[in-house]
């Protein structure tokens, strides 16, 4: 079963926390020091909640679809590539505290969308990325921001798209 993700930076998140558990009454699926996450059934939706600054309002991190299979990741990056998209592939990476495949693409208005899948629990958060941007590629081109409005790279990120 696949499924949406939303990934929200909070300032209170224990707050949100009791917000989201009495909005979809269900309890944390994984709780760890600064984040949580809710594996809501219905809708289908994984609710990450990354702990932000204190006194800011709550935005959004990222977006993503989570997948079943690294082959669906595998999937989901030719077609994204074939239709002219820059893709940033991490493999057997820790975010979240998962081990995870995955592969980064961003809309027409900058918005990270991650397409993934875990692999396995994790005890660290290890690459939880700052709000709004995924990771960067080698050097000082950040590979994850899109240069033009249809999300293609630039020349600096030709080396690193797949």
């Amino acid at each position: 079963m696949s499924r949406v993700q939303l990934a929200l930076r909070v300032a209170d998140l224990e707050g949100s926390i009791d917000f989201y558990r009495s909005l979809f009454g269900v309890e944390p699926a994984k709780r760890r020091p600064g984040y949580a996450n809710f594996a809501v059934t219905e809708p289908p939706l994984k609710l990450v909640l990354i702990e932000g600054q204190e006194g800011e309002p709550t935005v959004m991190d990222h977006l993503g679809v989570e997948v079943e299979t690294t082959d669906e990741v595998s999937q989901a990056t030719e077609r994204l590539s074939a239709l002219g998209l820059f893709t940033q592939v991490e493999g057997d990476t820790t975010c979240c505290y998962a081990l995870q495949d995955k592969v980064w693409v961003h809309g027409p208005g900058a918005e990270p969308w991650e397409v993934y899948t875990v692999k396995a629990d994790a005890p660290d958060a290890t690459s939880i990325h700052p709000v709004g941007v995924s990771p960067e590629a080698a050097g000082s081109c950040e590979c994850g921001q899109p240069v033009t409005p249809t999300g293609k790279a630039d020349a600096c990120c030709a080396t690193s798209a797949s």
